[in-house]
């Protein structure tokens, strides 16, 4: 596991619950960014949750194929790893020189992450004093198994890929998604398939959660409220989503308790920062996947967290041409963990 830089020509690889996304960028942070290769795979869930040999030389496979058709060239890889396998949280240490700092850090690694320390790979990238506190330094501080670890790794490796970073999916897609030049706290949301990153960003993820459910819950909930289909309940919340005037409004009268329980948690997390940094200003709440393209999504956030709601822009640092946005128009919402982990710095 990396956190926080690249390591020369390489491109990102997000295996999702449905599909894979990959992304190659030139440029940098400081001049903006060129989307240079892209793909977008749909991918059956039975390859990517087949833990068999067989499975993975499928999905590896798949990979493969993907990139080739896109005109990947390097063979340099960073991958993120997914929330439910990985554990992310802001730590403190008094403050000292780094190196110290460092050997401190890893000394006492054990005390904070849920694993045993020979079981766990560890990383951590060092933020800088706690804006309550310049005595006390914050460290941001990501674990996953080693055995989860190798096993991406190998399973990369063994179709001619070099992995050269995999970093957890909050802290990319915080990357991609904050808004340039923001000064202020943002919470920002990642709405997937099966659960949501929540990332509290101030300068760096302060905060991070993973929240059970996502899009299928919506969608078993309208299919069974109003009694159709699940693929016919996918379109209608696409298409209408929270809109009272459509449908009737059943859409939305049957997950108005659903999404009022997603935003109390939205709120719990922002109150919850508020408390550890209470000089900072919260400027709003951005979402992103299925959250930034449900019709009304923000509006309802906004109205009932009490907090600004934008839809995120995850390609907002990338200059892409207009032949490129044509072919990603139905599926650009869902590149912000690709796109933070191409975004990545050389540097460290």
């Amino acid at each position: 596991m990396s956190l926080g830089y690249g390591v020369g020509d390489f491109f990102a690889l997000d295996i999702g619950t449905d599909a894979l996304r990959m992304v190659q960028l030139s440029g940098n942070a400081t001049h903006g960014f060129a989307l240079q290769k892209f793909a977008y795979v749909p991918v059956s869930r039975s390859i990517l949750q087949d833990s068999s040999d067989a499975g993975k030389r499928r999905l590896g496979e798949t990979i493969q194929n993907a990139a080739e058709q896109a005109g990947i060239k390097t063979k340099n890889i960073a991958l993120g790893l997914p929330s439910n396998k990985t554990f992310t949280t802001i730590i403190e240490v008094p403050t000292q020189d780094n190196k110290s700092m460092e050997k401190v850090i890893k000394y006492h690694a054990d005390q904070y992450i849920p694993m045993p320390i020979d079981d766990a790979k560890v990383d951590f990238v060092i933020l800088g004093p706690s804006p309550n506190d310049p005595q006390v330094t914050e460290v941001l501080l990501s674990s996953t198994s080693i055995q989860y670890a190798e096993e991406r790794m190998e399973g990369v490796e063994a179709f001619g890929f070099n992995l050269v970073a995999q970093e957890p999916d909050p802290i990319a897609m915080s990357r991609a998604l904050t808004p340039p030049g923001t000064t202020d706290a943002r919470l920002i949301i990642d709405y997937g398939e099966d659960s949501t990153d929540l990332s509290m960003v101030y300068g760096a993820p302060r905060l991070v959660r993973m929240l059970p459910g996502g899009l299928s819950v919506l969608v078993r909930t309208v299919a069974n409220s109003l009694n159709v289909k699940e693929s016919q309940a996918r379109q209608f919340i696409l298409k209408f989503g929270l809109a009272q005037d459509k449908l009737d409004g059943q859409v939305f009268k049957a997950l108005d308790q659903t999404l009022e329980n997603f935003a109390s948690e939205l709120t719990k997390s922002i109150r919850f920062f508020q408390t550890k940094y209470p000089n900072v200003n919260v400027g709003g709440v951005v979402l992103s996947g299925y959250a930034g393209i449900i019709p009304f999504m923000a509006e309802y956030i906004e109205a009932k967290t009490g907090f600004k709601t934008i839809q995120g822009n995850p390609w907002q640092m990338v200059n892409v041409t207009q032949q490129q946005q044509q072919a990603l128009s139905q599926v650009a919402a869902e590149f912000a963990v690709a796109i933070g982990l191409a975004e990545r710095s050389n540097k460290r």
